[in-house]
């Protein structure tokens, strides 16, 4: 395996630009992370993820995490994350949501639909930097997915 094949990922979906700037800030601090890709809305998570350019498998192949925003501009978090759970190539990568959403219904159908971990995003700026880099050290260094080799 190549350095580049090695590359740790994580697929940011987050239409709010002050809490993806954060969410980035933590991971990258935490150096855990050797790529993260933003995307703005759902429709752009879909197209990274099941696109048709020739990237498209070996990008799917490096993500370790999707952090999945639920309220979002033209295709929404949870029709994203039954996107996800439908295809074999994106049915067992682990989804964070990661949202202001404190709803029940909302907490019901991510889990509902196979989310790995529902969390609030927290509203003051500190709790939510240690939150998101606690989220990264678990889901990028301790928990292990099927076919993973550490």
């Amino acid at each position: 395996m190549n350095a580049i094949e090695k590359e740790l990922q994580i697929l940011l979906v987050e239409d709010n630009q002050d809490d993806a700037e954060m969410t980035m800030d933590a991971l990258q601090q935490s150096r855990l992370v050797n790529k993260i890709h933003w995307v703005k809305d759902g429709a752009e998570a879909l197209d990274f993820l099941f696109g048709h350019g020739s990237d498209s498998a070996a990008e799917i192949k490096r993500l370790k995490l999707v952090l999945l925003d639920l309220r979002l501009p033209r295709v929404d978090g949870l029709d994203v994350l039954r996107a996800m759970r439908a295809d074999e190539r994106t049915r067992l990568m682990p989804v964070v949501v990661l949202t202001s959403s404190n709803e029940e219904s909302d907490i019901v159908g991510a889990y509902d639909l196979g989310a790995n971990s529902y969390l609030v995003k927290p509203v003051e700026s500190e709790a939510f930097m240690t939150s998101v880099g606690q989220l990264g050290l678990y889901w990028m260094l301790l928990k292990r997915t099927p076919g993973e080799t550490k």
